[in-house]
């Protein structure tokens, strides 16, 4: 195990316990838009993580959800989501993620997804596979999308609210089954272990989908933007698959957009 590899395992298991423990108490709850919120649990995971990484390497930059982008003096950075999946966290929901990657020269090179709840935790270095819990992961090999369980997220504005609920019945009347989890970074580790055949979402942000990404292409997934074009690291919509399904999953969002 690497260094930073090693780094990253440390600060989201520290960062889990951290959340596991203080979950179903009363949280204290403000709004970053009308319907996006935080909590002062995201900033405290958010503090641990950057004081065990920045630690660690303090001449890496960081981009996180909270605490936004931090330059470092290395073309080396970590995309960070303390608390994947918050309104869940809020409500009590035990479906949340603690998601860390590190990117150098602009390509994702290490991704950990960890689950507090289900002590699941997801990895990727890149060229060396995907795993959970240190059992190698591959995505299924479902190739119609009747046969496919596919999940997705809504967006927080509202503006896009009818438009994603238009795509997501589309979707419903030709695939097997939908969900909606409310993590990003568990949706596309659900679909690296093959537990789901595909992921879609319009309105994501880099720290959401950064070390799912690389998880799901390690474990043989494919990852596009809606129109079918390579995924850039800030782009804000992604279609995600075990690959087969790809080409129809493709054009349904590209018909979407217009």
């Amino acid at each position: 195990m690497n260094g930073e590899l090693e780094a990253a395992l440390g600060a989201a298991r520290a960062t889990g316990e951290v959340l596991r423990d203080g979950f179903g108490l009363r949280r204290q709850v403000r709004y970053k838009g009308e319907v996006d919120l935080v909590t002062e649990m995201d900033e405290r995971a958010e503090g641990i993580i950057r004081e065990a990484l920045l630690g660690a390497y303090p001449s890496y930059g960081m981009l996180a959800e909270e605490g936004g982008a931090l330059p470092g003096e290395e073309d080396a950075r970590w995309i960070v989501d303390p608390l994947d999946g918050t309104t869940n966290y809020a409500h009590g929901l035990p479906v949340f993620a603690v998601s860390i990657a590190l990117e150098k020269a602009g390509e994702v090179v290490l991704g950990v997804v960890h689950d507090p709840m289900r002590e699941e935790t997801f990895v990727a270095e890149r060229g060396e596979g995907a795993n959970l819990n240190g059992e190698p992961i591959s995505v299924s090999e479902t190739d119609e999308l009747v046969r496919a369980l596919v999940v997705t997220g809504f967006p927080y504005d509202r503006d896009e609210v009818p438009a994603t609920v238009d795509l997501f019945g589309h979707f419903s009347m030709l695939v097997q089954g939908m969900r909606r989890l409310g993590s990003a970074a568990l949706d596309l580790c659900y679909v690296a272990a093959g537990r789901l055949d595909a992921y879609y979402e319009r309105g994501i942000h880099a720290w959401d989908v950064a070390a799912g990404n690389l998880i799901l292409e390690e474990a043989g997934g494919t990852i596009t933007n809606y129109r079918g074009g390579p995924f850039e690291t800030e782009e804000a919509d992604l279609v995600a698959s075990n690959g087969p399904l790809h080409p129809a999953l493709v054009e349904l969002t590209s018909e979407h957009l217009g």
